[in-house]
């Protein structure tokens, strides 16, 4: 018998005492739900855009004058159309590299066949002179319907590069990164070749409208006369607007309301499972590469537009904002998650960082290292989102 009364002896308890929640830590709870709330938001990056453009214009007015938004908007539609396809591209998990040659050479090729005078010493190295092109013009120089055709010639080739780079990563099994390398070296250097390096001008007026040309206006001058300064003027409805948007929504109802858009997602989650489930996955990946040719195309039209000129070096330094505007919008870059509408934010955030940028007068150096370093922080933030949303399918 034990000669200590075992009902006097305390009882041990093994389980681990339960933390006492201190009151700073009650009150901190709220917040902490709230800003976690915010990070999953499908509209974290609007809140962010327009916070940041609020800050921004109490240091820098100009960024809310209406010519500067007007600017601004100019720069965000191009950008959008062939950011819209980038994202599709990345949700299958692989990435386009030649989005940005494929620009050149649309742009060049539409502009040789449509320009209405070309300056012999300039052209006559071009191998197309005394053929295609000459002092003249193009070959639909005066042609009624030059414009149209022109168009419809850039977005068939912009496609059907898109296709042949989704051909050779499927039939070859070659990797995305290294198919787009290969192309956006050998067009990129093509539209140079065909241009002999110059910019191809005169320009028919009813395609520059395509970049310049504005629907519904907000004039902020005092009264509305021949005088009236372009900086007091905010295009609302532009043609680069409809074009760009109008291509956003299709883009987007193709991810959230097609079977097509479930069959890229299924890929870019597993794309073995999804073969295996019924997916035909080389038939995925050759459109939506060739969708994506298409989306460069349309931004070549729009900048070229624009810039009222085909320009060989068009999309030269651009990869990044491209590629980046995708991912701050929440598109993955492993794959199988993204939406056009982040991407939408994702260039809106992305054309005002830059503003802000070259209203701080950095040098192009630092502006570069600063987008690099924004994008890095945006694919963290989709780390930390995916763990969060994970962490909450659990509990």
């Amino acid at each position: 018998m034990s000669t200590i009364d075992e009902r006097l002896t305390p009882t041990v308890s093994l389980a681990p005492a339960t933390p006492v929640e201190t009151a700073p830590r009650r009150a901190a709870r709220p917040v902490l739900g709230f800003l976690q709330r915010v990070l999953l938001s499908d509209y974290f990056i609007l809140y962010l855009t327009i916070i940041f453009f609020v800050v921004a214009s109490a240091s820098f007015p100009t960024l809310s004058a209406p010519g500067n938004i007007s600017n601004q908007l100019s720069n965000m539609w191009p950008l959008l159309a062939v950011a819209v396809g980038q994202t599709f591209v990345l949700i299958l998990g692989g990435i386009d590299l030649s989005q940005t040659s494929i620009m050149a050479i649309t742009s060049v090729v539409g502009a040789l066949f449509i320009t209405q005078t070309l300056d012999a010493p300039t052209f006559d190295k071009s191998p197309l002179w005394g053929t295609l092109i000459s002092d003249k013009g193009g070959i639909l120089a005066g042609n009624p319907n030059a414009v149209l055709i022109g168009v419809i010639v850039m977005l068939l080739l912009g496609t059907l590069i898109g296709l042949w780079n989704g051909f050779a990563i499927t039939r070859f099994k070659m990797a995305p990164f290294m198919v787009t390398l290969v192309s956006m070296i050998f067009f990129s250097a093509l539209a140079l070749w065909l241009t002999a390096s110059r910019n191809v001008s005169g320009l028919p007026e009813d395609f520059l409208l395509l970049g310049k040309g504005d629907i519904v206006s907000v004039y902020f001058g005092p009264k509305l006369t021949p005088e009236i300064a372009r900086r007091d003027i905010l295009p609302l409805i532009t043609y680069p607007f409809m074009i760009a948007v109008g291509l956003a929504v299709a883009g987007q109802f193709i991810l959230s309301r097609t079977v097509f858009g479930r069959q890229m997602f299924s890929i870019g989650t597993n794309r073995r499972a999804s073969e295996v489930s019924g997916v035909p996955g080389s038939r995925v990946i050759m459109l939506v590469y060739a969708f994506s040719g298409f989306c460069a195309a349309v931004s070549a039209i729009l900048y070229s537009a624009r810039l009222e000129i085909g320009r060989p070096s068009l999309g030269d330094g651009l990869l990044m904002d491209i590629v980046g505007a995708a991912v701050i919008g929440g598109t993955s870059l492993f794959g199988g998650k993204g939406s056009i509408k982040g991407t939408f934010f994702g260039v809106a955030f992305f054309v005002l960082l830059l503003n802000i940028l070259n209203a701080m007068k950095l040098s192009p150096f630092v502006i570069d290292a600063t987008k690099g370093i924004v994008i890095l922080i945006a694919a963290l933030l989709d780390i930390t989102r995916t763990r969060l949303i994970n962490r909450e399918a659990r509990s």
